[in-house]
């Protein structure tokens, strides 16, 4: 099913489907949209919310790769939707969410090119803070910006005391948002804090029942 310029604009038509793909972690789903809505971008190269979708579908069939280990589709998911994100944004350059997924992107192209990691770095992290400054209670771009911190050296100013920070940040913007006490979950389990980690994950599964990655982290905590 192709997507309509106008559902485009609406931004909900596509959304529901991309995110229970990327909760079941069905690549070929995310595929199958990812190519419809590279196709209506394709068709509107100057409709900013078309290049963002596209980049969306992108990014999630990015992060399910991470999941699912597979380095290499998740650099070639990445490097994809990063074009098409750049396009929305400089389409739109006041739009706080179409930097924080610009800023998505290019964190997740990091695990695959390691060599690359200063180029893309920098750029996620300019483009969550550019979000963030635009929208300082966007609930999404705070999530972003901590998961930067979780993963960034303590060296280059990276910690896992920041990234709770932000993951509680997260939460207090959006109480009910279900990536937000996943990631403070990972992050308290990290810190070795696994009671708290273990109440947090359950809370983001709750939230999210659909979301496969989130049960896969409470297997993984300690009870």
């Amino acid at each position: 099913m192709g997507w309509t310029l106008a559902a485009l604009l609406a931004g909900a038509a596509p959304a529901g489907e991309l995110q229970l793909a990327r909760d079941r972690q069905d690549r070929a789903a995310l595929l199958r949209l990812g190519g419809e809505l590279a196709a209506a971008a394709d068709k509107s190269p100057k409709n900013a919310a078309a290049q963002y979708q596209a980049a969306r579908a992108q990014s999630y069939l990015a992060e399910v790769a991470l999941e699912l280990r597979d380095r290499g589709q998740a650099k070639e998911a990445a490097e994809t939707g990063i074009r098409l994100a750049q396009q929305a944004a400089a389409l739109a350059p006041n739009n706080a969410e179409y930097h924080r997924l610009l800023g998505t992107l290019c964190g997740q192209v990091i695990p695959a090119n390691v060599m690359a990691g200063m180029k893309w770095g920098r750029c996620a992290q300019e483009e969550v803070n550019k979000a963030i400054e635009l929208d300082p209670r966007s609930a999404v771009a705070v999530l972003g910006r901590g998961i930067g911190n979780y993963y960034l050296p303590p060296l280059l100013g990276g910690s896992v005391e920041k990234a709770i920070g932000d993951f509680e940040r997260a939460i207090q913007l959006n109480p009910k948002y279900a990536d937000a006490y996943l990631w403070l979950g990972i992050a308290l389990r990290k810190a070795n804090r696994p009671a708290e980690a273990r109440k947090a994950i359950q809370r983001s599964v709750e939230l999210n029942p659909n979301r496969v990655w989130a049960k896969q982290q409470l297997d993984k905590t300690p009870q």
